[in-house]
């Protein structure tokens, strides 16, 4: 079960962790993402030093070397702001596992200090900023996707919707698959591909069977592989990560 998260009242600065999928294919929903903050007022800081948060070599089982890599990021938030993450599976990463994986060690204290500082975007909009939308974008209908990360390891199933229902002329569809993976994974794509096709080829084909104009999605890798598929099968249903969306709707 997801352990309760304790939300501070709003900040006058946070840090931005940008992940390596915003940073090498969707730099603008990291900007976005960073307009939507600013836009509340907010300073943000973005450390020039920051990678990768270790997540890939993590999961294939390379605890050490996924330490190296997670080390490298905890000496760039020494200030008390929040850690702004647009992405649940980097967000999980960092909250949940950084605390076990530097447990015995000297940088135990200061993982657990950085793990309890570490916000998802949606998470932090909604419960942080209280979010108000004046919606601008034509009607459209639109489904979310939330990531397994996001869902099951932050426990953020309702934010990315909560922040939709916000926009007056967006109608959120529901699929059929709503609560199912992707088949993206980080690197199970890579271990298992035709398993992954297969899911995204489910995952596909339930957003249509909805109804939806397009969708959305506060995960990039997800956000990859559905809209990867939707243009192999030719589908005319775009994906865009929710940052961009919500500031495209609301500029």
């Amino acid at each position: 079960m997801t352990p309760v998260k304790l939300y501070p009242p709003r900040p006058d600065k946070v840090y931005f962790f940008g992940t390596c999928l915003i940073d090498l294919f969707y730099p603008e929903a990291g900007l976005d993402g960073i307009r939507l903050l600013e836009r509340e007022g907010i300073e943000v800081v973005f450390p020039e030093d920051q990678t990768c948060c270790g997540q890939p070599a993590y999961t294939s089982g390379y605890h050490d070397e996924a330490q190296a890599v997670a080390a490298a990021q905890l000496d760039l938030f020494p200030e008390p702001w929040p850690i702004i993450v647009p992405s649940g599976s980097c967000g999980g990463m960092m909250r949940t596992h950084y605390p076990p994986l530097f447990a015995g060690t000297d940088r135990e204290v200061q993982a657990r200090e950085v793990a309890g500082r570490v916000f998802e975007l949606t998470e932090f909009l909604v419960h942080v900023c209280h979010l108000r939308l004046e919606d601008r974008g034509r009607l459209e209908r639109v489904a979310m996707h939330t990531s397994c990360s996001a869902r099951r390891e932050m426990g953020l199933a309702e934010t990315g919707p909560a922040l939709l229902a916000r926009l007056g002329a967006v109608e959120l569809v529901e699929q059929a698959r709503a609560a199912e993976c992707c088949g993206f994974g980080g690197t199970f794509a890579v271990r298992h591909p035709e398993v992954s096709a297969a899911m995204v080829e489910d995952k596909t084909r339930a957003i249509e069977a909805a109804g939806a104009d397009c969708f959305v999605t506060s995960d990039c890798g997800c956000l990859m592989n559905i809209a990867g598929r939707f243009e192999h099968r030719q589908k005319a249903i775009r994906g865009e990560h929710i940052a961009s969306y919500l500031w495209r709707r609301t500029s």
